[in-house]
């Protein structure tokens, strides 16, 4: 007897999972999600998932009631008795605090995937997370995807040109240029930032040659933009001719949108984890949705995932 799969999805991530559950090949599910006059809320299945799969999209951005509202639908399924509970999970939230960095804060991730593994998730699929080793948190099997399964084709189009250099936005992220640098067999530029408190650059500087070249930033999240910007903008400083961005996650909060449209930058390509809040004529969106319907076609029958990793 084949297992009946059903996919819902949570409000913060609706149009994903209808992307997604018609990739797949069906609907999505019926979930409606009540209110009380204040704040508190309560999801509910409006068809059976008894005995079957359930495939749960909900990207966890703040505010917290995102994260809330999947850890419910996780309960809500395993009380209707579904056989299986998968959360789908595109921008993994509070994926940033995964270690203490300084005396006496949590560890958010951490703190996260127990909840998840309490609620009664019995597997996880996300997209590039801040920190690969938020994996080892899970006591459950965890999916890990990479957007350069859709970024690659992209970047290889511009690279055709042979005036391309991978650039990373800070030091952090040099294994991930790197890795594309490689693969494409292209040149590869730093830029080196310092901070003095969270979400403040106080110097920055570019290692490598860019002058005369089309750059090509790779980042996992662009948040409040500040890095992005001044980085493109001290790349074209140094001589660059253009400056586009791949970023995975478009947090983009605070002043992002003006930074971004007050800056150097070319183009910034983003993915669908998160909705855009508002629209921008440098921002340019591309789907994973097919992506994650592949996935779940391919984890239902128990096929392997490994080729989608082009670069990790």
């Amino acid at each position: 007897m084949s297992i009946e799969v059903k996919i819902f999805a949570g409000r913060a991530s609706k149009d994903l999972g209808e992307a997604v559950a018609r990739s797949y090949g069906i609907s999505l599910g019926n979930v409606i999600v009540s209110e009380f006059s204040d704040g508190e809320f309560q999801p509910s299945f409006e068809e059976t998932v008894r005995g079957q799969d359930v495939f749960i999209v909900q990207s966890t951005m703040p505010p917290a009631d995102n994260l809330m509202e999947l850890l419910m639908m996780v309960d809500a399924a395993k009380r209707a008795s579904a056989r299986k509970i998968i959360a789908v999970i595109p921008y993994f939230g509070f994926a940033r605090q995964d270690r203490k960095d300084k005396p006496r804060v949590a560890i958010g991730a951490k703190l996260v995937a127990n909840m998840l593994m309490a609620a009664g998730v019995n597997r996880l699929m996300t997209m590039d997370l801040h920190a690969d080793q938020i994996q080892g948190f899970f006591e459950v099997p965890v999916d890990h995807l990479y957007a350069s399964t859709v970024f690659f084709p992209e970047i290889q189009k511009m690279a055709a040109s042979g005036n391309v250099v991978m650039a990373a936005p800070d030091v952090g992220g040099a294994k991930r240029a790197n890795s594309y640098a490689k693969k494409l067999d292209l040149g590869l530029a730093i830029c080196h930032k310092q901070r003095k408190k969270a979400n403040v650059i106080s110097e920055m500087t570019v290692i490598g040659d860019v002058e005369g070249k089309d750059v090509v930033i790779v980042d996992d999240m662009c948040d409040t933009a500040g890095t992005l910007t001044r980085a493109s903008d001290l790349l074209i400083e140094r001589g660059a001719n253009s400056v586009r961005a791949f970023c995975t996650h478009a947090v983009l909060s605070g002043p992002a949108y003006e930074r971004i449209e007050n800056s150097k930058i070319t183009e910034l390509i983003v993915t669908d984890t998160i909705p855009l809040k508002q629209q921008c004529d440098k921002i340019r969106v591309m789907s994973i949705a097919e992506l994650f319907g592949d996935i779940i076609k391919k984890l239902v029958h128990n096929e392997s995932i490994s080729k989608h990793f082009i670069i990790s």
